[in-house]
């Protein structure tokens, strides 16, 4: 099994192919969505035949399913949290080149709910035209067919931190706004440290179960540097977590991050649907033991007009525009 870094560094020269319709900061555009939609290509391909076959059964049926019956039933099928029920796959994708574009989107709309979710907030349509017109879009798709993101040579910890090396690699080279959409690893792992420090006792003891909760959880970042952290501690343990934001590309960055390690108990949210501590522990009933935050701090934004969207944001009031304001926190 290859090295995570290897794979970052394979993705990271196939970015290079952008040069000229894209600029460098735009680059994690292409790259995140692709990378994403190559690893569940990979993670789906064994059961693909037979999520098919009953996709198809189901279509003929008299009362076809439909919405979130069918997403339960493909997706067991598929043995993931998501499916694809499209006869395309990325080899597939290379077999007509004049019309990529169609193709690549007929095969995006065939996942489950979650995942077309997720390619929406990433608006990756306009992405796949802005390609499909460049004359670039086939020989992208045609790279990363070369990534093999199988199971069985990246495994699901290593998924995720191949992800988060890119993450970090796009952000530093679209050089965002310090602390807005990215918090240096060296931050993340001081407060991961502080947060855990009291538990160390507790944290080294086998099949624990622990809950977190960042309700500005960015790219998700933090959250997966705790379970990085708390893996160290002990294999066994796990840790469930739960964030959200509203940042629409932040948030399908956090949320694919999530599917592809496969963490079955936890959940990221578009801010529009806040998740609230009794969300968070829903699995259990018991309260959400560690709420962890590093709100944006250097951009004025309107919170007046953004309170009636943040559930629960009316209890405290907003705070003022114009000395670039904490996201209100009521977890």
């Amino acid at each position: 099994m290859s090295d995570h870094h290897y794979y970052a560094n394979f993705i990271w020269q196939i970015a290079d192919l952008l040069r000229g319709p894209y600029r460098p900061p735009q680059y994690e555009r292409v790259m995140l969505p692709l990378t994403v939609l190559r690893r569940f290509d990979c993670v789906l391909a064994s059961t693909k035949p037979q999520v098919l076959a009953e996709y198809k059964r189901l279509q003929q049926a008299s009362s076809p399913l439909t919405g979130e019956a069918l997403d339960a039933r493909l997706n067991k099928l598929a043995g993931q949290r998501f499916h694809n029920h499209s006869e395309l796959d990325f080899q597939r994708l290379k077999g007509d080149p004049d019309h990529i574009g169609q193709h690549l989107q007929a095969y995006i709309n065939g996942f489950s709910t979650n995942v077309r979710q997720i390619f929406e907030r990433f608006e990756f349509t306009a992405e796949i035209e802005r390609m499909d017109e460049a004359h670039i879009l086939y020989l992208i798709i045609a790279k990363f067919c070369d990534v093999d993101l199988h199971p069985d040579k990246v495994d699901n910890i290593q998924m995720g931190l191949l992800f988060e090396d890119l993450i970090r690699r796009f952000n530093e080279a679209a050089n965002e706004t310090a602390g807005d959409h990215f918090t240096p690893r060296e931050v993340i792992q001081l407060m991961v440290d502080l947060l855990f420090a009291p538990d160390d006792e507790v944290l080294t003891l086998p099949g624990k179960v622990f809950k977190l909760l960042d309700p500005t959880c960015g790219t998700g970042g933090m959250l997966s540097e705790a379970q990085n952290h708390l893996r160290e501690m002990h294999q066994e343990n796990k840790l469930w977590v739960f964030g959200q934001d509203f940042n629409p590309r932040s948030y399908a960055i956090a949320a694919s991050d999530l599917l592809m390690k496969g963490n079955e108990n936890s959940d990221i949210r578009y801010m529009v649907h806040c998740i609230r501590c009794a969300t968070a522990s829903s699995a259990t009933g018991a309260p959400c033991g560690l709420p962890f935050s590093k709100p944006p701090t250097n951009r004025t934004r309107n919170w007046q007009r953004a309170t009636p969207q943040i559930s629960g944001a009316g209890e405290a009031g907003a705070p003022a525009t114009g000395r670039g304001p904490h996201q209100p926190v009521l977890h």
